[in-house]
């Protein structure tokens, strides 16, 4: 039944694959794309991965960021690392040479070596990704393992396919006793509960910025429409505090652009001014459009009050316990069914509604300010890990 089904997966996939071929072709003329999908689906200047190493795979920025305590704990000679994303790349190839965008699924067929394991970060389940590396002699891991609220009916649905998929997982890292049982009853075997690794240790301050007087508010980690509404609420409590600052920071680099001209026209109606800080990195104006990676644990240890954005529309909320580390007051929309198990962990997060952001910045010496309740324990994947080299 298993090679069965590791046929019928790698035919369909690979119809699939032909099919888009045009239109992959197409999407390599856009920026955002002309490096990862050339690699990641014509295997363009993307080389096999040496073999028997420890091979990680994270697929965004936020995870290649939160893996750092387990790489920290390996030698470097054995690192080999893997995403899909470039600002997830711009991150892994900070901690070895050994690093690849991961090609699609069925060709991993020519392109996996074998490895001494595999660690996968939390919901991205490829079949060929472990049924390839475990063929080959890797151990498998999916650690920080998740299961939202919104995701888990859908995986219900799917159920035949995860079963297939955890046969494939020789041990699953989970967040929270509730996504341990999601898991197991999709199949998944030898669970343990180790909280979330982004709690594990968290980033660090790189230069100490100087916080400007007044207010200063950071709008963190914001996506489209966000920082509209964000904009709109400051502008009534500039009215309030004439002092009061606003640092915007995109979620998404691609954007940033987009975002300084929004703020731009926005600065010139109000009568307010703005800056990019790749333009001038001193706190100066009004508004100020942080348009850099990595810049915004650094503004978060000066901020007063953070907006976190991805939650004020149906995106799934940020890591809250970044800014949480500092003592920041958090203000947050009620959409961050992808960060629940931090919100639960962070205490003193003000959940509000879109349409009373403005009226919680107005009464903002109400907010409490937050506090980090509990971490997470790493030690149990450390050990699993170095019982393979």
């Amino acid at each position: 039944m298993e090679k069965f089904f590791l046929l019928l997966y790698s035919v369909v996939l690979s119809l699939a694959y032909f099919i888009a071929l045009p239109f992959l072709f197409f999407f390599t003329f856009k920026a955002k794309y002309k490096v990862s999908i050339p690699a990641r689906f014509f295997l363009w200047n993307n080389t096999p991965l040496k073999a028997d190493g420890i091979w990680f795979y994270s697929c965004s920025f936020g995870e290649a960021k939160a893996i750092k305590p387990l790489v920290d704990a390996l030698p470097e000679n054995v690192l080999r690392m893997s995403t899909t994303t470039h600002t997830g790349f711009d991150v892994i190839r900070e901690y070895t040479d050994e690093s690849r965008y991961l090609p699609f699924e069925p060709l991993l067929f020519s392109w996996i070596k074998p490895q001494k394991a595999l660690i996968v970060m939390e919901a991205e389940f490829w079949y060929l990704l472990f049924a390839l590396a475990k063929k080959r002699g890797a151990k498998t891991l999916l650690i920080n393992a998740r299961m939202s609220d919104r995701s888990f009916p859908k995986y219900q649905k799917m159920g035949w396919l995860y079963k297939q998929i955890f046969k494939q997982i020789d041990e699953v890292y989970a967040q929270t006793e509730l996504d341990k049982e999601r898991l197991v009853s999709l199949g998944a075997k030898k669970v343990l509960v180790t909280g979330n690794i982004k709690l594990a240790q968290l980033p660090s301050v790189s230069q100490v910025m100087e916080k400007p007087s007044g207010l200063l508010l950071c709008a963190a980690s914001t996506h489209e429409k966000e920082e509209e509404l964000i904009l709109n609420a400051f502008a009534d409590l500039k009215k309030q505090e004439s002092e009061a600052k606003l640092i915007v920071v995109p979620r998404h680099p691609e954007r940033f652009e987009k975002v300084a001209d929004m703020v731009e026209k926005f600065v010139k109606a109000e009568g307010l001014t703005c800056q990019q800080y790749s333009k001038n990195k001193k706190m100066q104006s009004d508004i100020m459009v942080l348009d850099v990676l990595g810049e915004l644990v650094n503004v978060y240890a000066i901020s007063d009050i953070v907006i976190l954005g991805g939650a004020f529309e149906p995106i799934g909320g940020h890591n809250a316990a970044e800014a949480a580390q500092f003592g920041c007051k958090i203000i947050s929309g009620k959409h961050y069914f992808n960060q629940k198990d931090i919100f639960e962990a962070v205490e003193g997060i003000a959940v509000v509604e879109a349409s009373n952001l403005s009226r919680s910045l107005l009464h903002h010496a109400q907010l409490k300010e937050t506090k980090i309740k509990n971490k997470s324990d790493i030690t149990p994947i450390i050990e699993s890990l170095k019982n393979v080299l």
